[in-house]
């Protein structure tokens, strides 16, 4: 039914569409409710670009969305809004179909490396940089806070 490889699929609003008639029938009233959340972003930022998103933006979309789940989570946790985080949660659970498996930290290690490499960094000044590498050849699989961390730490080490 949902995978969560977006990179064999046709399109993201494909799947989401067929997922969307499938929550549907199943009677998955936060699944639906989420997707359809998920195609109007879609929609907007389609419109807002004038043309239909590449999988990078659309990955970036998912994350974006994802990002704001837990944020929000964060936020009615400190307002002790368990309803509301129980909800935001489940939000979330229903997007993270749609994104790629984060890389394993391995994965990161080498591609950190790998791009210091090519770019050629020598310390915390080569940041920026090195992080227009990193999420270039990253395409979306890893969240850009544990991607700049990972890329901090790197560079710290190099200065040292």
């Amino acid at each position: 039914m949902l995978k969560n490889d977006v990179s064999q699929e046709p399109g993201l609003r494909n799947r989401l569409q067929s997922d969307l008639k499938d929550a549907m029938r199943a009677g998955d009233h936060n699944a639906r409710d989420v997707i359809r959340f998920i195609l109007s972003a879609v929609k907007n930022a389609e419109i807002d670009v004038g043309r239909e998103l590449t999988q990078i933006e659309e990955l970036a979309l998912l994350r974006r969305q994802a990002k704001q789940r837990d944020d929000s989570i964060e936020q009615f946790q400190l307002g002790r809004r368990t309803d509301l985080v129980e909800r935001e949660r489940t939000q979330l659970i229903v997007l993270q179909r749609y994104l790629p498996p984060e890389i394993s930290e391995t994965d990161l290690a080498a591609l950190v490396d790998e791009s210091i490499a090519e770019t050629g960094a020598t310390g915390p000044s080569d940041m920026g940089k090195l992080m227009a590498t990193l999420t270039q050849r990253s395409a979306g699989r890893i969240d850009g806070r544990r991607l700049s961390l990972a890329a901090k730490q790197a560079l710290a080490q190099l200065a040292n």
